[in-house]
């Protein structure tokens, strides 16, 4: 079969998204690929399938894979699409394993995923060697380089792996998320031959991006959640306790809910990850050991509860949300004490015990650099996705519409003399105190504490009085990303003059001007979220009611299905995959072979059962 046959056959497409068929052909030419991919943008398809087309010819592709989960996921997906697949990892029993790695050693399997530490034990080195490699696809390829957000010693591992082989097999690496310097580290160290590399873009058009930051987290997460009521969606938190405080929430509140995180026994995590995929549970609160490889296509949203600690980490999980490419939103919840808790991580940061000091510091400094960054994001007037795209090294029009910030209505204003009272107010008390005594200082406030430091004899004491406390705030956050002022990280986050703090002081010509929201912030667009607009669609499109009720019809009978099989509802078919049938009613099996997401074999074992659905439903 050619690579069509193959996109069709197994996987129901009929045409390759961007970037997909530039990386099939280099592969299957015998050239090595680096593929920088978004979350959702198909990079698996990328592998699987010269994979299968090696396959035919006996050849063997071994995936190397951080996960268990994206593992699983992955393995379980290709099955039920007619592939035989298997995955090589520490959640199967010895027995298991070994029988696994008999059926590979019979050529059983076109495609096996492998943990990277299983790479050089001498059973699978065993294998490895006698067997016919045809080629090895590295996924989440980040994790090779120390400098990137997911680094795991076992990467480094490949590279070895490959030099044990007696003949050298293509190299593909792939990865959403990797600024330039680690795309060059993830060449460098899996010493790829002049690989093709693609570049995507880091943009996912279907996804809302908001920042807020309320007095009251759960209540912004609850009022979401009510608005968006029926949908599945991801809260994410930084520490396990928060997890468990949400979760208790949610579950008094009376919503469909589940959590994850490092502290829960194997077998609950296992337990309560499955509920999630299998729409038993309609929200998952975890820290981020929870996402990675999970790909459940019907996220509707994701909730950050706290600020991550860098963009990288932020747009992984964010990207979780939309992997259908249906409307999506991705929301951030930030407060002044996530860079408090997040640079506590970074200095207590024992991930990766290999490094010697002074390499430890040097990626304890450029953590910190990245918070800086992410810390900005929350702050920043201009377009969101702008940001994003820009911190990856793209450039967009600066207004993607559908960003809150874009939906907000901004006006140029002046702000030097403010500005100069509050970085005057940080020099006259020597860079003693925190945000809010300078706030309060220049607001006028006569506290307790003003009193008790003296602030109310401070010259700039009472000179913004005028100006409300939020739009102060505003401008403080402003002056540290023009860097006239500098908020350090530790626990009492102190500020301090930045270097442009002179230039504002002592120079009549320097100017600040910055966007501020008008008062009536909102364009009158209705809601703000992309998401929304789903529940009363069911995907993209305007539905009748007749349709509607078929879609409904269609995931029951999909629910149904993943009972019986044992699989996931978004492995049987995806929302998306339902919505084309609810909009083209297929009366036939070629029509049905038209939708896309249906392909022979998912056709073969379904196919007649949707049908019949749809037949009764219409008749």
């Amino acid at each position: 079969m050619d690579k069509y046959e193959v996109l069709k056959q197994y996987f129901g497409y009929d045409a390759f998204r961007d970037g997909q068929e530039k990386m099939i052909d280099a592969i299957t030419s015998g050239r090595d690929v680096l593929g920088i991919m978004p979350t959702g943008a198909g990079k698996s398809l990328c592998y699987q399938i010269p994979a299968l087309m090696a396959g035919e010819n006996g050849g063997i592709t071994l995936v190397i894979s951080p996960l268990i989960s994206l593992m699983k996921d992955q393995v379980s997906a290709l099955n039920q699409a007619g592939v035989h697949a298997a995955y090589l990892n520490s959640s199967l029993t010895p027995g298991q394993y070994y029988k696994a790695l008999g059926y590979a050693r019979e050529g059983r399997y076109p495609i096996i995923y492998v943990a990277p530490e299983r790479l050089l034990t001498p059973e699978f080195l065993d294998f490895a060697v006698h067997a016919k490699i045809a080629m090895v696809a590295v996924d989440e390829a980040h994790c090779v380089s120390q400098w990137g957000q997911d680094f795991r010693p076992g990467y480094l591992k490949i590279e070895e792996f490959l030099c044990t082989l007696p003949k050298r097999p293509v190299v593909s690496a792939f990865t959403a998320t990797a600024t330039a310097e680690v795309r060059d580290d993830i060449i460098d160290l899996l010493k790829l031959q002049d690989p093709v590399v693609t570049t995507t873009g880091f943009d996912r058009p279907n996804l809302y991006f908001e920042v807020q930051s309320p007095k009251d987290k759960y209540a912004a997460v609850k009022t979401y959640i009510e608005e968006h009521a029926g949908q599945c969606g991801i809260v994410y938190c930084l520490t396990r306790k928060l997890v468990e405080e949400v979760t208790e929430k949610l579950m008094k509140d009376g919503f469909s809910v589940t959590r994850y995180h490092a502290g829960l026994s194997d077998s609950e995590r296992k337990q309560n990850q499955e509920d999630f995929i299998f729409d038993r549970a309609q929200i998952m609160v975890a820290t981020n050991a929870f996402g990675m490889g999970i790909d459940k296509s019907n996220v509707r949203f994701v909730i950050h509860y706290n600020m991550p600690k860098n963009m990288e980490s932020y747009y992984q999980e964010a990207g979780r949300a939309g992997r259908d490419g249906e409307p999506a939103d991705c929301l951030l919840l930030y407060g002044g004490r996530d860079v408090v808790t997040n640079q506590m991580f970074i200095d207590n940061n024992r991930d990766n015990e290999e490094l010697d000091d002074v390499t430890r510091a040097i990626v304890a400094e450029r953590d910190r650099e990245r918070l800086k960054k992410m810390t900005f994001y929350c702050f920043t007037n201009d377009c969101l996705r702008e940001y994003i795209l820009r911190y990856f090294g793209e450039y967009g029009s600066g207004y993607c519409g559908n960003c809150s910030n874009c939906k907000t209505q901004f006006e140029e204003m002046d702000v030097t003399e403010i500005a100069k009272a509050i970085v005057g107010c940080v020099a006259e008390c020597r860079e003693r105190y925190g945000t809010t005594v300078i706030l309060d200082t220049v607001h006028g406030a006569a506290t307790v504490k003003i009193r008790n430091y003296h602030m109310d004899e401070n010259s700039h004491y009472g000179e913004s009085s005028k100006v409300p406390t939020y739009r102060l705030r505003q401008i403080l956050n402003f002056l540290q990303v023009k860097e006239y002022l500098v908020v350090t990280s530790d626990e009492y986050a102190i500020v301090k003059l930045g270097k442009n703090a002179a230039a504002l002081l002592n120079s009549d010509d320097e100017k600040v001007t910055m966007k501020l929201p008008k008062e009536q912030e909102r364009v009158k667009t209705g809601k703000t979220s992309g998401a929304k607009k789903t529940k009363m669609t069911a995907g993209s499109e305007n539905f009748t009611e007749e349709e509607t009720t078929l879609f409904d019809l269609l995931k029951e009978l999909r629910r149904e299905i993943a009972r019986e099989e044992k699989v996931p509802p978004y492995i049987v078919f995806s929302d998306k995959t339902l919505v084309h049938m609810c909009l083209i009613k297929p009366k036939n099996k070629g029509e049905m072979l038209k939708v896309s997401g249906v392909g022979e074999f998912k056709f073969e074992k379904y196919g007649e059962r949707f049908l019949d659905k749809i037949r009764d439903s219409l008749s």
